[in-house]
């Protein structure tokens, strides 16, 4: 079966979506399928990426907001790459524009919607959360809920990587949803790769010894990830406690970032790592990974970390919350730095009890090779593949 999956979030520089795009197409072949991932970019271009699997270029502007984003915009060019494809089955992982255009394509695919991304969350919820509550905040919005119900209508199924936003996609009135799971790399992160030396080494580069508490950070450096707010509340625990923290990433805020750490204690910017193994053994060795964002769709870092054997302290609300299970980490209040103070406080008093709990729950990560045999499954069944060839009456 041929799958295109239109894209509109990948780019080379970006980080949980770039790292499933490269996953699904290594995939793929190995499920029998080929994939052809459609993406926004600088020119027109096609590469093999493996057997079976295409990177497929589309001559995009970049985003007006974010540079190192590009978004399609010329939807008679887009039907034209699809046409030549001619997919059995075609994604749009958008629920933006691009969804719009793979809903209008004339041709014969099934089609699906990977929500990579819940905007309200991301931006409404976050700027008016603080004036009104999420179902008035909805009514204002409500014409992107609009919208959403007509995505809904246009593909054979709209997938979600976690019941929360599923569930609030339902009760919206959004047709044809249902949750299908992510997962992590197979093989890449696990509790093995704890290096007592790489900790010791992080602590010191922090100005702190081995006693202390050392916390990780990863992810897009973007508004909507809150980590001034994940800064401001490790530097408050840290009043009461030897604590430390590495924010492991790149965007935008970097600057603000830096000069926010700069005047912080025992706070540290480090580029993004492009080494998943080297990403592995970091956060194996860290105490707990700390995250801000209650507007994950998946939480691909969270993940991670939960494979790795390390406890997550993570907002009350979003995807992060799903891989809080089993007693291994700590949840806060989605958006309250206070609560997030009490809940590092809190965690650093039960540490060796959580450590415990999430070393032993960390074989139970769902890997990305579940993930896709669950989805791959799901795209057959729409497509009606395998296809049996008629047989002639004559």
């Amino acid at each position: 079966m041929r799958i295109a999956d239109v894209s509109a979030f990948y780019t080379p520089a970006g980080g949980g979506v770039r790292t499933y795009v490269e996953a699904k197409l290594k995939a793929a072949a190995r499920f029998g399928h080929e994939m052809v991932m459609i993406v926004p970019g600088p020119v027109n271009e096609t590469t093999r990426r493996g057997p079976g699997a295409y990177l497929v270029s589309v001559a995009s502007p970049p985003m007006p907001l974010d540079r190192r984003y590009r978004y399609f915009d010329d939807e008679r060019a887009l039907h034209a790459v699809l046409d030549a494809w001619q997919p059995d089955h075609v994604e749009a992982s958008s629920p933006w524009s691009s969804a719009t255009m793979v809903g209008r394509w004339q041709g014969n695919a099934s089609r699906s919607l990977m929500m990579h991304a819940d905007p309200l969350a991301a931006h409404a919820y976050r700027w008016l959360g603080g004036l009104a509550s999420t179902a008035r905040i909805d009514t204002w919005f409500g014409w992107f809920w609009r919208h959403l119900r007509g995505l809904g209508q246009m593909f054979d199924t709209v997938v979600c990587a976690n019941a929360q936003f599923a569930g609030r996609l339902l009760e919206g009135g959004v047709a044809n949803v249902e949750t299908i799971r992510m997962g992590v790399e197979g093989g890449v992160f696990a509790p093995s790769l704890r290096s007592a030396a790489l900790r010791s080494a992080a602590l010191r580069s922090l100005g702190l010894d081995e006693t202390a508490t050392l916390l990780i950070g990863v992810g897009r450096f973007s508004a909507e990830k809150r980590w001034p707010m994940v800064l401001r509340a490790v530097a408050a625990a840290g009043r009461s406690h030897p604590l430390g923290i590495l924010l492991v990433g790149d965007g935008r805020q970097r600057a603000r970032l830096e000069l926010l750490a700069g005047r912080l204690a025992s706070c540290t910017i480090w580029p993004r790592i492009e080494d998943r193994n080297e990403l592995a053994c970091l956060m194996a060795s860290a105490d707990a990974l700390v995250h801000g964002c209650e507007a994950e769709t998946f939480c691909l870092v969270a993940a991670e970390a939960r494979a790795s054997g390390i406890p997550i302290i993570v907002p009350d609300r979003g995807a992060a919350l799903d891989q809080l299970a089993g007693g291994g980490g700590t949840s806060y209040r989605a958006g309250s730095e206070q609560d997030l103070t009490q809940a590092i406080g809190a965690f650093i008093e039960r540490g060796p009890q959580l450590q415990r709990a999430a070393a032993t729950r960390s074989s139970r990560v769902r890997t990305m090779d579940e993930h896709f045999a669950a989805l791959f499954a799901r795209y057959e069944q729409l497509a009606g593949w395998p296809q049996v060839p008629a047989v002639s009456s004559a």
